[in-house]
């Protein structure tokens, strides 16, 4: 049994999906959860609230790994890693893989929730994605209302990354022997702009797109509707003068996938529903 927590999210889900598809037996966790939010095949769904650790003490029953997703607002919520920890250890669980972030391993996001699993007596592998292609769906409404995409520093490329990609590195760590103590930094194929991005999304459709180019202050203002407060500054930094580390493509998704990753156009191909 593999216990996943996020299982209604952007790499939750398709990691759901992936290991029911290679024969685990999975409990899908989230705060809000119910039969039509999983595939078909999972073995059972739990709702919880990592800020009350407790209650993942039925989810756990029979689990021999886990892959922990932690919201935005845990912290902020009071949420405490360690104590999570506690109970998934008391469980019987002996494999913990953690949705990280590419910013730990540049100092830019505080490593927290990385610490407390490698304390925890614990086998861990740490995933540390870099920007999410499906960070785009953001633009989605504009879109659809008028075929228009706003973004500050339209010509800055990151080597965004596919949260299937993503869900695939996971579902490996959690399955396989042989990522105890691994740390695998997650991006996509290339470096691609946010002006890229629009123009890849544009032929998704085939349809024109404008793009707009925002200032940091107007992207400070709506920024906040999609990731805690805290964080905007250091996003903005990150995105507005990234150092080489966050440009740089790492060939971890190649390493451990056996292939190369998926590129944002892939991605905006199979979504392009999302934006009609």
């Amino acid at each position: 049994m593999i216990m996943v927590t996020g299982a209604t999210g952007n790499v939750g889900r398709p990691l759901v999906r992936a290991l029911v598809e290679a024969g685990e037996q999975v409990t899908a966790v989230s705060r809000r959860i119910s039969a039509h939010d999983i595939p078909a095949g999972t073995t059972r769904h739990h709702q919880a609230d990592l800020t009350e650790p407790a209650r993942l003490e039925p989810a756990l029953d029979g689990a021999k790994a886990l892959f922990l997703l932690t919201s935005g607002d845990f912290m902020g919520a009071g949420g405490d890693l360690g104590a999570v920890l506690d109970v998934v250890r008391g469980s019987g669980v002996r494999r913990v893989v953690l949705l990280s972030s590419q910013g730990v391993g540049t100092g830019d996001h505080p490593s927290l929730l990385e610490d407390a699993v490698k304390t925890s007596g614990l086998e861990w592998t740490m995933l540390r994605p870099g920007g999410f292609h499906s960070n785009a769906l953001q633009w989605a409404d504009l879109v659809r209302a008028r075929r228009e995409v706003a973004a500050p520093f339209g010509d800055t490329a990151l080597p965004t990354v596919d949260p299937a990609d993503i869900a695939q590195v996971a579902a490996a760590a959690l399955r396989e022997p042989g990522h105890a103590g691994g740390v695998y930094e997650l991006t996509g194929p290339a470096p691609v702009t946010p002006r890229q991005q629009t123009a890849a999304i544009a032929a998704a459709l085939g349809e024109a797109v404008r793009f707009v180019e925002l200032t940091r202050a107007q992207a400070r203002e709506h920024m906040p509707r999609a990731m805690p407060e805290p964080v905007v500054e250091s996003t903005l930094d990150m995105l507005g003068a990234p150092p080489e580390a966050l440009r740089r493509v790492s060939p971890d998704v190649e390493r451990v996938l056996g292939r190369p990753a998926r590129p944002f156009a892939d991605w905006a191909g199979r979504n392009a529903g999302a934006f009609k």
